[in-house]
């Protein structure tokens, strides 16, 4: 069966002249290679250099097909979404000729008129994965008009978290981000960790205010010296347009900050595996970070936000720290209360955070994915 997967993913060519796109994502289509022959994949080129963490698919198996980069922040920007429609729905049509099946992946500007397109105009089977927060209480126009849409849907979609009246055809999945050979290897790391003397943190992500990056710092900075000189190091992983300001927010912490810029795959697995806590106090819109996952197989345990589904994965003093909120009270307590674990108790955290994992295995969403496109087969 024939797949054409329709998203706003970014895009680049690699030096060596490779089509690549942003890490996680590449590497989801390249394990649903599993499930269907062929994928074609609608989304946006960008001008510029590829980030460290963009990855080339599975030759031959996977087509790129560009469409008009559109969206950000203004008005231009969001009519240029509306003034390249008709481009981008042409190839959407032309590409959808080629293939027995689609998904398309939602929230994204270019929902607002693909999201009618492909329920109103095309019989092809096929499903939509929201990868935002399903419950988010006051979302962006755009992505409320999308959730509502989706809501009215006769076909698949697929969500993050479990919510109260959520519709039949709404069907709760997990991110995938974990191959089986990682999670023996998580199991083996986490077996062999043993309490630190003195504690490293990770953050991996958009280097933002929204992801809680300027948080983390404002935390550690105030905090008590006592408890600062047991943190061997902070390390900051991915980019974002702030990171200059954050840089020098970083220098009065008194800690060693390390900030990596984008890494590969491999190299963020070895950040978590230096790491004993993984902080995230974001306030941004998620469904659930694939990245707390990645973290929690290796025993990095979690300390993070009450946002969309996080709290359904991580349960408070059980695989790590739910903040109460984001405020620095919160974030210090919850940091003194860490660092004053005992081994036991410590050690408990890190075998239940890997043993949470499992549903976030490639294998496990790719079960789930046949289930759906076996309904496709007349």
């Amino acid at each position: 069966m024939k797949l054409a997967i329709i998203s706003h993913t970014e895009h680049y060519t690699a030096d060596d002249g490779r089509i690549v796109g942003w890490g996680p994502t590449v590497t989801e289509l390249n394990h649903l290679l599993e499930v269907f022959e062929e994928i074609w994949h609608v989304a946006m080129w960008h001008d510029g250099s590829a980030p460290k963490s963009a990855l080339p698919y599975e030759p031959y198996k996977i087509h790129f097909v560009p469409i008009p980069t559109v969206g950000g922040y203004g008005l231009g920007a969001k009519l240029s979404i509306l003034w390249q429609a008709p481009k981008t729905l042409a190839i959407i049509r032309q590409t959808l000729k080629q293939v027995d099946c689609f998904q398309f992946r939602a929230p994204t500007g270019i929902g607002v008129y693909v999201l009618p397109f492909l329920s109103w105009y095309r019989q092809k089977p096929g499903w939509f994965k929201y990868a935002g927060n399903w419950n988010q209480d006051k979302p962006p126009l755009g992505y409320r008009w999308q959730r509502w849409w989706l809501k009215q849907q006769t076909r698949t979609v697929t969500v993050n978290g479990h919510w109260p009246k959520q519709p039949k055809h709404c069907l709760s999945f997990e991110n995938p981000c974990l191959t089986q050979e990682e999670l023996k290897e998580g199991l083996l790391w986490s077996g062999n960790r043993s309490i630190p003397r003195r504690w490293t943190f990770c953050y991996v992500g958009r280097i933002e205010d929204a992801k809680g990056v300027g948080r983390i710092l404002e935390a550690l900075k105030t905090l008590e010296p006592n408890y600062r000189s047991r943190i061997a190091c902070v390390h900051l992983v991915g980019e974002g347009k702030s990171l200059d300001a954050y840089r020098l927010q970083a220098n009065d912490c008194e800690i060693p900050i390390l900030f990596h810029g984008a890494l590969s795959r491999k190299e963020v697995f070895g950040i978590y595996k230096e790491s004993d806590v993984f902080l995230m106090p974001t306030t941004a819109s998620e469904g659930f970070p694939k990245v707390i996952a990645e973290a929690m197989n290796f025993g990095c345990i979690p300390m993070v936000s009450q946002v969309s589904a996080i709290t359904q994965y991580v349960e408070d003093q059980k695989h790590g720290w739910i903040l109460e909120n984001v405020e620095m009270a919160s974030l210090h307590s919850a940091l003194k209360d860490m660092m004053s674990l005992s081994s036991e108790t410590y050690l408990d955290y890190v075998s239940e955070c890997h043993e949470q994992v499992g549903p976030f295995s490639f294998k496990y969403y790719n079960d789930r994915i046949r289930s759906i496109s076996a309904g496709f087969i007349k």
